[in-house]
Parts: C-alpha cells; structure tokens; sequence
C-alpha cells in the first residue's frame, strides 16, 4: 500500500465504479470531490481525505481508510473505504403517463389502480 494513490484508480479499486475509465470519466465531468474542491484523476487521496462522489443523481461521501492500488474484494474493499452517505427517502411511486400516448387500456388502468392503492 502507497501512502498516496490517484483518485481514480482508488475509487475503482474499492469498488465505487465498474471500471477505471469510468472512475476517469466522473472526475472529468466533475463528479468527484475531494476535500470539497473538485479532482482531476491523477489527484493523489490519502488516508482521511473525504470524498464525495455523485453517482445516478445522488452524492456518496467516502472517507479514504486505506490507500489501495489495485481492485481487492468487497470485504477489503469495506474496510478501505467508511461510507458515511446519509440514508435516502424512499421515494414514493407515482403513475406517469405520456401525453398523447391515449386511453389506457383495461389491464394498464388497473396497473394503475393498483399503484394508487385503490
């Protein structure tokens, strides 16, 4: 273990993304922050440093346990990163129609129906 390793290539080793290019993607659009301050890839992270990393419209905070360089289990990979990402809402579903997609059908507005809880 290196005392400082490269954001992206952390980020994939524990496991936050499926593939390192993706990790390098996040951090180019902006989707990476360490410390508060946006990170490039090649950004080195130790450990203490917090990150927060917004995956599919929502952030994640990490907080670098142990620097690892290359992809490890999900049990290493929980004791590397500590998730300190607060619990979600559930968030309740709603019946969304298309305008124009016209009447519902019979078996659709009972899918429906049965949605509204009625």
């Amino acid at each position: 273990m290196a005392d400082a390793v490269r954001v992206d290539s952390w980020l994939w080793a524990v496991r936050v993304y499926k593939t390192r290019s993706a990790a390098t993607t996040a951090c180019r659009a902006g989707h990476v922050r360490v410390n508060g301050d946006k990170a490039k890839a090649a950004q080195q992270v130790k450990p203490g440093d917090e990150l927060r990393v917004r995956i599919a419209g929502f952030d994640r905070i990490l907080v670098v346990r142990q620097t690892l360089t290359k992809r490890v289990g999900a049990p290493l990979a929980a004791v590397a990163a500590e998730d300190r990402t607060p619990e979600r809402e559930p968030v309740p579903l709603v019946a969304v129609r298309d305008r124009g997609a016209g009447r519902p059908t019979k078996r659709e507005r009972r899918d429906i129906e049965r949605l509204r809880g009625r």
